[in-house]
């Protein structure tokens, strides 16, 4: 396609002929307006003028007879620019006036008349065009008063001059004004489409270029560069993914697979036989657990989970946690509390529910002080907060902490800190965390709890109709 095709099609362009079109078609109708009151104007002005002409001389014919008026006809007759007068006799003879010829049948007809004549003192046979009044006189006499429209004519013609030139600048100038438009922005889609097309060849760090007026374009574009760089950091995480389930899934994999070929190199009795199946289903438990924690973080990261969000109360959830967990923590010789006030919100209560009981998980592993003495039974607290800013679901331990300059790396996928890894896990327990976070527009932070660290949810608040009990 040619450049010149390429700009009439756009929609710039199309637009700017509507716009003109429409604006050529107001400005005509102006113009005309105009024209059309001119002309009227015009002609009341001609037709109070004959009025009062003829009414003098009637009153002139009503004092003098027909020769005061004949007299006054002539007079009148010989000013420069005068009106036009003709006085008949009741056969239809004139007697005075500057007219040298009508169209027939004009005086039979008194009243107002447009009519063609030609004057006395011209020598061409060229006619003109007039208004003219007729009126019947006492004894039979017709008297016609009128006058030359050729100044209405000259007055039209340059009104109608003037429209016209004016609506051919109006196109001229719109055209010129539609190409320029329709070449700025056609240049910047352009560059967008060439952008575009890079990205898609694989280059994922490229960005539409934005400008500096702030247009719709650009807001545009700086929408897309968002997106963009939304794509490219998932796509970064997903290939993290992918390498972390390498390596980090690998490992299992080959012990469980060396464990299933030992027990059948070695053989042995049933009890050694069902202690490898054992340790194989526990293994696989494992793998399984890992493998469902990241669906829930996919479903999370995706938006899926958003078309189950219903209303509840975040600490009714909390309660369930407490609950649940509370033997867990007894038996690792810790204390589980809970502290909450009614919370409602609206969001996805599975994956809340998963996200906490992952931080209480996490809370309950590596949450212990070091050293342990016996007389002392550490705490770990369970809150359930609502406030102007959402609700904000903590959970607190009293255990080493976690250095500040690794709390952001420890809620990556399959990150597992030094002092966490003799311990079993996926280090997928804070990720899945986050990423609910960020499905209900919150976040996830890690603090220091002086010792211990508080790991909490906030969630803003949303369209809350009412909380499930």
């Amino acid at each position: 396609m040619t450049a010149f095709g390429k700009l009439i099609r756009t929609t710039a362009f199309r637009l700017t002929l509507v716009y003109l079109f429409l604006f050529a078609l107001f400005a005509a109708s102006l113009l005309g307006y105009f024209a059309w009151n001119t002309r009227r104007m015009v002609t009341e002005q001609i037709t109070e003028t004959v009025d009062a002409e003829l009414n003098e001389l009637t009153q002139q014919y009503s004092r003098g007879g027909i020769r005061g008026l004949v007299f006054a006809i002539e007079n009148r007759a010989l000013r420069p620019g005068s009106n036009l007068y003709l006085l008949t006799t009741p056969e239809g003879q004139a007697v005075a006036g500057n007219i040298g010829s009508l169209q027939p049948g004009v005086m039979d007809r008194p009243g107002w008349a447009d009519t063609f004549y030609r004057r006395l003192d011209e020598t061409d046979t060229r006619s003109h065009f007039a208004l003219v009044r007729v009126t019947q006189l006492s004894g039979g006499f017709r008297l016609l008063v009128g006058r030359d429209l050729e100044e209405r004519r000259r007055i039209f013609g340059i009104v109608a001059k003037a429209a016209q030139w004016s609506v051919a600048i109006v196109l001229l100038l719109g055209l010129a004004g539609g190409v320029f438009v329709a070449r700025r922005v056609l240049h910047r889609i352009d560059a967008m489409t060439g952008t575009t097309q890079r990205i898609m060849a694989g280059d994922l760090n490229e960005r539409l270029p934005v400008g500096r007026s702030g247009d719709e374009l650009d807001r545009l574009a700086e929408n897309l560069n968002a997106m963009l760089e939304r794509i490219e950091s998932l796509m970064v995480g997903l290939k993290e993914v992918s390498d972390n389930i390498a390596h980090d899934l690998k490992t299992p994999l080959t012990r469980l697979r060396n464990r299933a070929e030992r027990a059948l190199a070695e053989g042995g009795s049933e009890t050694e036989y069902r202690a490898a199946l054992e340790r194989t289903i526990d293994e696989s438990d494992g793998l399984i657990g890992t493998f469902n924690a990241l669906l829930m973080i996919a479903r999370a990261e995706s938006g899926q989970a958003r078309d189950n969000m219903v209303d509840f109360d975040a600490a009714t959830v909390a309660q369930d946690i407490h609950e649940l967990y509370e033997p867990l923590a007894e038996d690792n010789g810790l204390i589980l509390k809970v502290d909450t006030q009614p919370a409602a919100i609206h969001g996805n209560r599975e994956l809340i529910s998963q996200a906490l009981a992952n931080l209480v998980e996490n809370a309950i592993k590596y949450g212990k002080p070091s050293p342990v003495t016996p007389d002392s039974k550490p705490v770990i607290l369970i809150e359930a907060r609502s406030g102007a800013d959402g609700v904000r679901l903590s959970v607190t331990d009293h255990g080493p902490g976690i250095p500040e300059a690794d709390r952001e790396r420890a809620m990556e996928r399959f990150v597992r800190l030094e002092a966490s890894r003799t311990l079993p896990g996926s280090g997928l327990g804070l990720s899945l965390a986050s990423a609910v976070a960020v499905l209900h527009g919150g976040t996830l932070r890690l603090s220091d709890a002086a010792p211990g660290v508080r790991a909490t949810l906030a969630i803003p608040p949303g369209d809350v109709k009412q909380a499930a009990a």
